[in-house]
């Protein structure tokens, strides 16, 4: 009778399985001799995989370098392509009228930053080919100091070249805008463009009441009285209150000089014209806020009397996106790298 899990006899005798000869493969891959041959192979056999294996490691690290070295190289060559790039469109020859757009919020980092806008102006301006500069406006507004500042570059500019500059109004011109449209010699418009919004507004939310129905308590310790102004969490006093709004209000009256200045015997005063209203193109020309009805192509052709347009606007390309990416990579490597070496040290 036959035991469970157990095959019967089959009258011959059974052989061990056959166990490979791991050693002999190894001596075989590694070119070693046979063990007949040569006393003490097992030592040989492990000295040449060591080193095949680190020949195989040396050169997957040449390989990694080769591959960082070939995208370094790529983003270099993407770097000067773009510039190279810049460099050919703001080199112009002929004349033309040069436009530069000031589209979206007036931010610092934005596309409307002083940084960018100030950069195009000034390429604009020292073309020799050029003979007027066009802002091309659709922005809402931002930030005082950035329009400040464009502002008073365009003044500058206009002296030192020579050369009119013109503001198109296409969508909207309110607000940080119109604060830089105030400095062109004329403002075309749209009859359905919105113009105007001359004041100033600082906003925010305070949730005190909120945190007093839901039983929270605000925990905020302060060196200075007033270190805590304007904290969304905090109730605000009437001096705090008093303080911003003059310092409102002061912002407000240099907006207003910048407009006097710019729009001159032009402009009709009213009640309402700077109280922070805005109105219709047709509406900004019978306030003197604007000048006359006309879009970029008709200022090009009627008004400047060249009508290829060529742009000058900043913008950040490809080239320059991927060097920031590739140069925030390296800040953060080298950044890790530090922080490690630092708690080694520790």
């Amino acid at each position: 009778m036959t035991q469970p899990n157990q095959f019967p006899s089959s009258g011959s005798e059974q052989k061990p399985p056959v166990t490979p000869d791991l050693w002999a493969q190894a001596a075989s891959v590694s070119g070693a001799k046979k063990p007949a041959d040569t006393p003490g192979w097992e030592r040989s056999v492990l000295e040449k995989l060591a080193f095949s294996t680190l020949t195989e490691q040396r050169s997957a690290r040449r390989w990694r370098t080769f591959t960082r070295l070939a995208w370094l190289v790529f983003l270099i060559f993407i770097v000067w392509w773009g510039l190279s790039r810049d460099m050919a469109t703001t080199s112009k020859s002929g004349p033309h009228t040069a436009v530069v757009d000031i589209k979206g919020e007036i931010a610092s980092g934005a596309e409307a930053s002083a940084e960018y806008v100030v950069a195009a102006l000034r390429s604009a301006f020292e073309d020799e080919g050029s003979k007027a500069v066009v802002l091309l406006v659709n922005s809402p507004g931002g930030s005082p100091v950035q329009a400040g500042i464009i502002n008073d570059e365009i003044m500058r500019l206009k002296v030192k070249h020579g050369k009119p500059l013109y503001a198109v109004v296409e969508e909207t011109c309110a607000s940080a805008a119109y604060y830089i449209a105030s400095a062109a010699d004329e403002i075309y418009v749209d009859k359905a463009s919105i113009v105007g919004s001359i004041g100033v507004l600082m906003d925010g939310f305070g949730f005190t009441g909120t945190m007093e129905k839901l039983g929270v308590e605000r925990r905020l310790l302060t060196a200075g009285e007033n270190k805590g102004f304007l904290d969304p969490f905090s109730p605000q006093t009437e001096k705090q209150r008093a303080y911003a709004q003059a310092m409102l209000d002061q912002i407000h009256q240099q907006f207003i000089a910048v407009v006097k200045v710019g729009r001159g015997d032009r402009l009709k005063e009213t009640p309402e014209i700077f109280s922070g209203l805005f109105w219709t193109g047709q509406q900004a020309i019978e306030l003197g806020l604007a000048d006359k009805l006309g879009s970029l192509d008709f200022v090009a052709r009627e008004v400047v009397h060249a009508e290829e347009i060529i742009d000058y606007t900043r913008r950040e390309n490809v080239a320059e996106r991927l060097a920031k990416r590739f140069g925030a990579a390296m800040g953060g490597g080298a950044a890790q790298a530090l922080q490690s070496t630092m708690a080694r040290l520790r």
